[in-house]
């Protein structure tokens, strides 16, 4: 009786073995499914559904796209574009972008796509200015101080004179006002960058 015993826990002890999920379909098991042949016209007409970023990032998961080289050129095409601004006394304009140093990046999360910047800005103003009755070539130079994706809307500009020693004090004061009108269209400017780097 014992033997028979044993023999039947070693029986229970292999069929709970780590090959368990192998077992034989019992009687009052459900039966499986039976196999459906693919239509390929049918596989052809799946949706299929739409993602963001690369091919191999089909997930949408976290991918993020360096846009530095788009955007620097870009802010400087921009910029140089402007024309010239006229004041009561004269006019000037942007001649060059001697700094545009910074970050621009497009990410993509959980198939969202998010854009994003931080930029400063140094540009050559050139322009003329009659000054006591005599028109004075004038250069000077306007530094953006740090602006980001969002935030143009708090854009700060610094601007300085060349030295001219010709040129009075209270001159210099009147040409440096004239230049920080140069705010509005560059902040204008910069929003058309922000909207181009969106539809990126």
């Amino acid at each position: 009786m014992e033997g028979g015993a044993s023999v039947s826990a070693e029986k229970a002890a292999e069929s709970a073995s780590y090959t368990y999920w192998v077992r034989e379909a019992s009687r009052d098991a459900a039966p499986l499914p039976p196999p459906k042949k693919i239509d390929p016209a049918d596989a052809c007409n799946q949706p299929t559904q739409s993602h963001l970023g690369s091919a191999w990032n089909r997930a949408g998961t976290w991918e993020e796209k360096n846009l530095n080289k788009w955007a620097t050129e870009r802010i400087k095409e921009l910029l140089l574009s402007m024309g010239s601004l006229a004041f009561s006394g004269g006019k000037a304009e942007i001649t060059e972008v001697t700094r545009c140093s910074g970050d621009a990046f497009l990410v993509t999360v959980r198939n969202k796509k998010r854009v994003g910047y931080t930029y400063e800005l140094s540009l050559t103003v050139k322009g003329e200015w009659t000054i006591g009755g005599e028109t004075k070539k004038m250069k000077g130079d306007i530094d953006v101080s740090e602006f980001s994706f969002g935030e143009l809307g708090d854009l700060e500009i610094q601007v300085k004179l060349r030295e001219d020693k010709d040129v009075q004090p209270q001159a210099k004061q009147q040409i440096i006002q004239d230049l920080k009108s140069f705010l509005q269209p560059l902040r204008e400017h910069l929003l058309r960058f922000e909207e181009e780097l969106k539809g990126r």
